[in-house]
């Protein structure tokens, strides 16, 4: 009987960590910024500190999880551990796939809208094209296309980065302005500062795709948990950094009212059109899509590994080492879906979903931390983690729904 083909462990920490901030650090944060001044003022870095500690938790829980259990589709098999049920884990990982589809689609979408800015080419013959070629990337090899997301990740860093370069002589106002950004004791000030938080922490949201690839990472026990801490890190270095030179530059009723912030910000400073931070918003927003797609790939070879789906998607091919079926399964989808368009209200739904799913994993490691506290080479962290990250998700699910009543 011939060897069953597996996914080949390719990834190192730097790879890991450059996908990790492909996730997190998205086109959304080019809008973000004018949207959290809006209700946060110039308390915003407060905000995204505040969001920042609010998604640790969470985040050291998939870290505990994807050291027990180094496996792809993460967060079904956290489920499956927890609560004992495969039917409860199967649904849970349709879940993610559901929202990773509809987030590609939807990205999709939105790059071919800003590439129509610069090119006239028909809706379709984009979508299309955009999509097939996203989804060669993701069957040509975990390390190639993680290489390419990669790449695309540091053109958005630099993106971020010079905005704050260009907006140095704001910065160097520190100094002397910083009392502005302390908030004082009053309710305005910290109701303003919640509704900051809760917009900023879906910018932190990305170390649940990282775990997907598990079985494509070296040293993954130690690579990790490691990468899912240092993009957490890195992420809220970036972000505390740009949102302080952001304030600086614009009143915030003046970043409120901006559709580009930062393209804003980066004319005031230079005097020049912001052409090229417009282009690596696209680049963020197509990264995205990329990432969602591996992702979804992934979850699908994962619960078909494991007898949860058919066996089909779960082949992977002896020359690239990724599952071709599933990830040509993905492309398909998402190809569907974005020409389909009308993604709004579903969009917007893959963010309840993910939040409830955060909640589910984070009660699942309490249950395996009550049975198993101390597992051989694996870093463990207190039982309160997980309890906190169940109630801040939980919380922001409650908080959805509300807004979605009254809306």
């Amino acid at each position: 009987m011939s060897k069953k083909i597996v996914l080949k462990r390719s990834l190192s920490l730097p790879m890991l960590v450059l996908y990790g901030l492909g996730t997190t650090i998205g086109a959304g944060i080019y809008a973000l910024v004018g949207e959290i001044a809006s209700v946060a003022g110039y308390f915003a870095p407060i905000s995204f500190l505040i969001a920042s500690i609010m998604a640790s938790f969470t985040a050291i829980s998939f870290a505990e999880l994807c050291g027990r259990f180094p496996r792809a589709a993460g967060a079904a098999l956290y489920v499956k551990q927890g609560f004992s049920s495969e039917r409860f884990s199967t649904i849970v990982g349709l879940l993610v796939i559901t929202a990773g589809l509809v987030s590609a689609a939807a990205l999709v979408n939105g790059f071919v809208g800003y590439l129509h800015q610069f090119i006239g080419i028909d809706r379709v013959i984009a979508i299309v094209m955009v999509t097939v070629l996203l989804g060669s990337i993701a069957a040509w090899g975990i390390a190639e296309s993680v290489t390419v997301a990669s790449l695309i990740t540091v053109i958005e860093i630099i993106g971020l980065l010079l905005v704050i370069v260009v907006s140095s002589e704001a910065l160097s106002s520190f100094s002397t302005r910083w009392p502005e950004l302390i908030p004082s004791t009053d309710t305005i000030s910290w109701g303003g500062i919640y509704f900051g938080a809760v917009l900023s922490f879906y910018a932190f949201i990305g170390f649940e795709d990282m775990v997907d690839v598990a079985e494509e990472v070296k040293e993954v026990k130690r690579n990790l948990p490691m990468a899912i801490l240092l993009t957490l890190g890195i992420t809220t270095f970036i972000y505390m950094l740009l949102m302080v030179t952001v304030v600086l530059s614009l009143p915030p009723e003046e970043l409120a009212s901006s559709e580009a912030p930062l393209a804003q910000i980066y004319e005031l400073h230079t005097g020049d059109k912001a052409i090229v931070i417009s282009i690596i918003g696209m680049f963020a927003i197509i990264n995205g899509a990329l990432i969602q797609m591996i992702m979804v790939s992934r979850v699908l070879y994962g619960l078909s590994s494991r007898g949860q789906l058919p066996d089909l998607l779960g082949v992977v091919h002896h020359r690239t080492r990724t599952p071709l079926v599933a990830t040509a399964v993905a492309t398909i989808i998402v190809l569907i879906l974005a020409l389909l368009g009308r993604l709004g209200s579903l969009a917007e739904a893959t963010s309840v979903i993910m939040l409830t799913i955060f909640s589910i994993v984070n009660l699942a490691l309490w249950k395996i931390k009550r049975r198993d506290p101390h597992p051989v080479d694996v870093r463990t962290f207190p039982i309160w983690i997980p309890i906190i990250g169940f109630f801040v998700s939980f919380g922001f699910v409650v908080s959805e729904v509300i807004n979605f009543l009254k809306g």
